[in-house]
């Protein structure tokens, strides 16, 4: 019993306290609470419908690793883009559109509370099915991969929301999609690969490297907020 309420409190707590961080950077005008929650729930909600077509690409196949096009594909195709689009479509249904969406940096604070919602359940799921050392594994690499992926599509999405023409909101849109999807599956290739065990070295380093941008962009998003100085 202990073991297990070890094994969980790993589980949930990496989300939670990324969440928090990302609550901490959001200086100049704070989400609802309330906001976050729902938003963190949703990230949980779309977790089911990807774990079962996930769940079915290994059945049918098309989730082999057995060659390098097949690498390729489950790594690109059946993890990163199925994950992100999901992610992506939830951020855009809810909070993209509703009012309190009001700054640049909401685009990043969202973004981080779907994926921690999705990567918290997930990791739950994981626990249960593979126990401690996975579990802390992740707590390390796939939770804050999940949130650097999501900083940088919340970067270009709540860049989009405040974008001064069509064509620089259609092309931000795009590229919130799109460069997680290829991060992501660029760090997955470096994981899944059964080559070179040297090549696993490069998600780390890719990792690395995703937080350090991720900060960067945090950063930018905070000089970007309109509400800059008015509580200072």
């Amino acid at each position: 019993m202990l073991e297990d309420a070890l094994i969980f409190s790993l589980a949930i707590i990496p989300g939670l306290l990324i969440c928090w961080y990302i609550y901490r950077m959001d200086k100049y005008e704070k989400e609802s609470r309330l906001q976050l929650a729902i938003t963190f729930a949703l990230g949980m909600a779309v977790t089911y419908p990807v774990l079962k077509i996930e769940t079915w690409a290994s059945y049918s196949g098309w989730g082999e690793t057995d060659s390098l096009g097949a690498t390729l594909f489950s790594s690109f195709i059946v993890v990163a883009l199925t994950e992100e689009l999901v992610k992506y479509l939830a951020l855009m249904a809810y909070p993209y559109s509703r009012p309190f969406f009001n700054e640049p940096m909401d685009g990043i604070v969202y973004a981080v509370m779907i994926a921690m919602g999705f990567a918290t359940l997930e990791n739950v799921l994981y626990a249960g099915q593979f126990g401690f050392q996975t579990t802390l594994l992740r707590a390390f690499t796939a939770v804050p991969a999940h949130a650097c992926f999501a900083i940088i599509m919340g970067y270009f999405i709540g860049s989009s929301k405040f974008a001064f023409s069509r064509a620089a909101k259609r092309q931000l849109i795009g590229l919130g999609l799109a460069v997680p999807v290829m991060v992501h599956g660029v760090y997955d290739f470096f994981i899944l690969q059964e080559y070179y065990e040297e090549l696993m070295i490069l998600a780390l380093l890719l990792l690395g490297a995703s937080i350090y941008i991720a900060t960067r962009l945090i950063k930018e998003q905070q000089e970007n907020s309109p509400f800059k100085g008015e509580g200072e």
